[in-house]
């Protein structure tokens, strides 16, 4: 990560990080790729039916997650450009906080039916706030806690004000 231009972009990340007020910042490949260690398995920490989520661990010591969309989604550049829009607009307490994405289409040689042929390998990333403590469904019925009433309470109130403002 010696290059200059991906300092600048690091520097950009930690700004988003570390400035609840800053905008999401347009990221390289390549910076993601190095902070999730390959996008190794070690890192991973999520997965659902579009991608799969990744600890990102900056130089500074600060944690993302990075999700990586899956390459056998085609999503047209229309759509992720609007879930992206929508993403930046997303600023509230009971929210994840939306910090960059990434989005690079590189040109490679695959085999295809027997033949060489140069083919679009398109990369989709989403970085995000990273909350360390895991899934906040897990944390609600984790029977071992035997959260206080008035805990549980407030943080379905919390989560019910953070669906309000999404679908306002």
């Amino acid at each position: 990560m010696a290059d200059g231009g991906q300092d600048n972009e690091l520097a950009a990340l930690e700004k988003v990080l570390l400035d609840e007020s800053a905008d999401p910042v347009d990221l390289p490949f390549s910076l993601l790729k190095a902070i999730t260690g390959n996008f190794s398995e070690d890192n991973e920490i999520g997965s659902g039916g579009f991608g799969a989520v990744y600890k990102g661990v900056l130089p500074s010591g600060h944690t993302i997650a990075v999700k990586k969309l899956f390459e056998r989604f085609e999503i047209p550049d229309k759509n992720f450009a609007s879930e992206i829009a929508c993403l930046v607009g997303v600023k509230h307490k009971n929210t994840v906080r939306f910090l960059g994405y990434c989005s690079k289409t590189q040109h490679v040689m695959k085999l295809f039916e027997g033949r060489l042929v140069w083919a679009d390998v398109r990369q989709r990333l989403l970085c995000f706030e990273y909350l360390p403590k895991g899934c906040l469904a897990d944390f609600l019925s984790d029977a071992s806690c035997r959260h206080q009433w008035t805990t549980c309470y407030e943080i379905i109130k919390g989560m019910c004000e953070g669906v309000h403002y999404l679908h306002q």
